[in-house]
């Protein structure tokens, strides 16, 4: 496994080894103090824990090498299981604190009980996923140099949805704690339990939007999302400067996995070219791609000419304006 995913595994376990803590505590303080805002704290913690298994699963089932079955490999494992983590998010975590913040807003009022047990329990909490979160950010935030973008652009490109959904996670994680100490605060200020149902409704919006972002990231990668752009315009440029190529006709990628692109290149050659040059510049092409860019994990160079109308129409229909 690379040095990347093994730091994504680490990123994971530690989240996992956090979040099954922090939901049996919470899960107890809910049941002292009787807080709809901890109890559906209790659930995000547990559908954190789900959602940290489904991840340690992407991670093991897409490293598994292409065989027959599967030329391409098993990266979009990867992509598959990161998608069930963000749907656990949602039903696990989201609908319970919207079950619990109705019942809680428009029930029968309930006293509050013992409510220092639940300060002190959040307090702990928050502590633990800052150690989780802060493993998070370090991954995140080193990741981001390596590839020159700020820490927003790297989360919207990046193809390792398991570090994308800890970051996520963890950030929705420390805002809930912050909603339930309020809802739990407020309510024993006031004596409505009002409040607490009013944090447990605002805690299931908010994973409820984290389920949906990390959906639509794994939704699109299963699709078969471009490679980066960064990536697909060095690589034009370089097939661009190629001796043998007249024109780059076109260029397809693929994310096939984390750090994993399929290439195909339509390049109109040289005419003056015989067979057996034509051949050997295509092998020569492929290994220099290769070699300067490792993420490049299938190349195929298709021999075209630029003027042919239907094959013309396709890339305009694909491409538009931005050719």
């Amino acid at each position: 496994m690379s040095s990347k995913g093994g730091e994504s595994t680490l990123t994971v376990l530690l989240a996992l080894a956090v979040n099954l803590a922090i939901a049996v505590m919470k899960a107890i303080a809910g049941a002292i103090t009787g807080s709809a805002a901890m109890l559906a704290e209790a659930a995000h913690s547990v559908a954190d824990t789900f959602t940290e298994g489904l991840l340690l699963t992407a991670l093991r089932r897409s490293e598994r090498p292409a065989d027959r079955r599967h030329p391409f490999g098993y990266g979009k494992d990867r992509f598959f299981w990161s998608l069930l983590a963000a749907v656990s998010i949602f039903v696990s975590g989201a609908v319970f604190a919207f079950y619990e913040g109705i019942r809680a807003v428009f029930g029968e009022s309930t006293e509050q009980t013992n409510p220092g047990v639940g300060y002190v329990v959040l307090a702990i909490a928050f502590a633990l996923e800052s150690v989780s979160f802060t493993q998070a950010v370090r991954q995140v935030r080193r990741e981001s140099r390596a590839e020159g973008r700020s820490v927003l652009a790297y989360l919207r490109m990046s193809d390792d949805p398991t570090v994308k959904t800890v970051f996520m996670e963890d950030s929705a994680a420390l805002v809930g704690l912050l909603l339930a100490f309020g809802g739990l605060g407020l309510h024993h200020l006031t004596g409505s339990s009002v409040w607490d149902g009013v944090a447990s409704l605002l805690i299931g919006v908010l994973l409820a939007f984290a389920a949906y972002v990390l959906a639509g990231t794994n939704r699109g990668l299963l699709i078969g999302r471009q490679a980066d752009p960064k990536l697909v315009r060095a690589v034009w440029d370089h097939l661009r400067g190629v001796p043998e190529v007249e024109q780059v006709v076109d260029l397809l990628t693929m994310a096939v996995g984390t750090d994993r692109v399929l290439l195909c290149a339509r390049l109109d050659f040289d005419d003056a070219l015989s067979a057996a040059d034509l051949e050997r510049a295509c092998v020569r092409i492929d290994g220099e791609l290769r070699t300067r860019w490792p993420d490049l994990d299938e190349v195929f160079l298709e021999p075209v000419p630029r003027t042919d109308p239907e094959l013309r129409s396709r890339v305009l229909a694909r491409y538009g304006n931005l050719l």
